[in-house]
């Protein structure tokens, strides 16, 4: 495959300007991906009761989504590369739009799920290529950490806000509205992206159009999700999972021994070269799939053991989001410029950490001001964690693969949130039977299956750190690259 980068983008008139403007149209985008994938959570009762879903059919209207969007992130990447990431883009936030309005318009669970399934494709189509759009348009070491400081934020908030909303729209309207709440917002941001979002042509199909590549990996990441959400259903050591994790692990194999001979690689392998690519994703994974499960084991935590309604609880969760969001958006730029973006890393790691630790001493009767408030805050540490993940991620992409990689780096992020959810909730339903068994009450039982789920999670963590310690580097350090490689105008 040729190095020759692609001819430098275009933006229109007053750049610097139109270059925010359009931070906020990808910074949208990702915040209609994430609340997306949490609004769902707080309507499935209502969903299940009007569309008839059986319990196991239910779960298909996260799962569906859940499969398409990580399955199709890497490949979706390297196409965006290929045809222009404002194309892909735009194209992917087009039919992420008008599958919410058929998930909406739903009257039947086939039809939900078909349409959720869509909406993944859409996000994944969009979201694989926002992060090589971003460090492209901001170049500058320090505008470029308060853009991923900005853009960390939108992502923060998406997830709670998906939550506050989902009960109001839910409770006050129907289950309909948190899709239809996606047409405005997606309808507006392709409006503004057409107009400010630099043109760029690609690199073409002759550099990189490996079709039995991209059939390997996404059949791979596909059904490689595919497993670890029915983990749930079957167990690990059934021969459905075992069976079907062999056969995911053989075609990535497949993939990456085709992307060292092939003569225009889907997935140049040149990009796993540099260490920040490499670590930056694997505490990602870890991270990831630690405050991913948080998020969902504390709401069931509130609403299961503490009795909170739907609504109370994304307000209990609100200051976590006003916490990580705050952080990323006034104070991450500033000390990854200081300190460097490892340090900043390791730092909100440890602060992660300890508030798993704090969870994992959580009692049957707890206080939301003395017990859950203060992980709430010590959540904070999530603000510093994104944008130095972000910009160490990003900081080996040369400007032909800035797409590709933003892909790998959502994917990972994907494979992350699924295998956390998956691992944690199996361990926390696990010892909840167990204690159940030995006689112990319901909340009781539910309180002492959180609680592994936490430790576990504090465990991934300072499995993170460690991570971080020994593979991460600062850009421009060690033979890493500073972010200049993406400038336009260097080859």
């Amino acid at each position: 495959m040729s190095s020759t980068a692609p001819p430098p983008a275009t933006s229109p008139p007053d750049a610097s300007r139109s270059r925010w403007t359009a931070l906020a149209v990808l910074s949208a985008a990702m915040l209609m991906t994430i609340l997306d994938g949490s609004i769902v959570t707080v309507a499935m009762s209502a969903i299940q009761r009007d569309l008839g879903f059986s319990p196991a059919g239910l779960s298909w209207t996260v799962n569906a989504y859940l499969i398409a969007f990580g399955g199709l992130l890497l490949l979706a990447g390297r196409l965006g590369d290929l045809v222009g990431r404002r194309t892909m883009f735009l194209a992917g936030n087009a039919v992420f739009t008008a599958a919410s309005l058929l998930a909406g318009a739903a009257d039947g669970p086939g039809l939900l799920i078909g349409a959720r399934f869509l909406q993944g494709a859409g996000s994944a189509m969009a979201s694989s290529v926002v992060l090589g759009i971003l460090v492209t348009l901001f170049t500058e070491p320090r505008e470029r950490a308060r853009a991923i400081g900005f853009f960390s934020f939108t992502g923060a908030a998406g997830a709670s806000i998906g939550q506050v909303l989902g009960g109001v729209l839910t409770d006050a309207l129907s289950w309909h509205w948190i899709f239809f709440v996606n047409l405005p917002i997606g309808l507006a941001t392709i409006a503004v992206a057409i107009r400010v979002l630099p043109h760029d042509r690609g690199i073409g199909f002759t550099a990189g159009a490996d079709a039995l590549g991209a059939v390997l990996v996404t059949g791979g990441l596909t059904l490689g999700i595919y497993t670890v959400v029915q983990v749930e259903r079957y167990g690990w050591i059934a021969a459905h999972t075992l069976g079907l994790g062999a056969l995911s692990l053989a075609l990535l194999a497949a993939f990456f021994a085709r992307q060292a001979t092939a003569r225009t690689p889907l997935m140049p392998l040149r990009i796993l070269r540099s260490r920040n690519v490499v670590g930056a994703n694997l505490v990602q994974m870890l991270t990831l799939s630690a405050m991913f499960a948080f998020q969902i084991l504390v709401a069931l935590h509130l609403q299961k053991v503490l009795g909170y309604g739907a609504l109370g609880t994304g307000m209990a969760m609100l200051p976590a989001a006003v916490c990580i969001g705050g952080v990323s958006l006034f104070v991450s730029a500033r000390l990854n410029t200081r300190f460097g973006e490892r340090a900043v890393l390791m730092a909100g790691l440890a602060l992660l950490a300890g508030a798993m630790g704090r969870l994992s001493r959580i009692p049957v009767d707890a206080d939301y001001v003395t017990d859950l408030l203060p992980v709430m805050l010590l959540v904070a540490g999530g603000g510093l964690v994104l944008p130095a993940l972000t910009s160490l991620g990003m900081s080996g992409a040369r400007p032909d693969d800035a797409g590709l990689t933003s892909g790998l780096f959502n994917t990972t992020q994907q494979i992350g949130m699924a295998a956390g959810v998956a691992v944690l909730s199996t361990l926390a339903a696990s010892r909840t039977g167990e204690l159940l068994a030995a006689g112990q009450s319901q909340a009781a039982a539910l309180t002492g299956g959180y609680r592994l789920a936490f430790s576990v999670s504090g465990a991934l963590l300072l499995a993170g750190i460690a991570v971080a310690f020994v593979t991460l580097r600062r850009p421009g350090t060690t033979g890493e690259g500073d972010g200049s490689a993406l400038r336009p105008d260097r080859p």
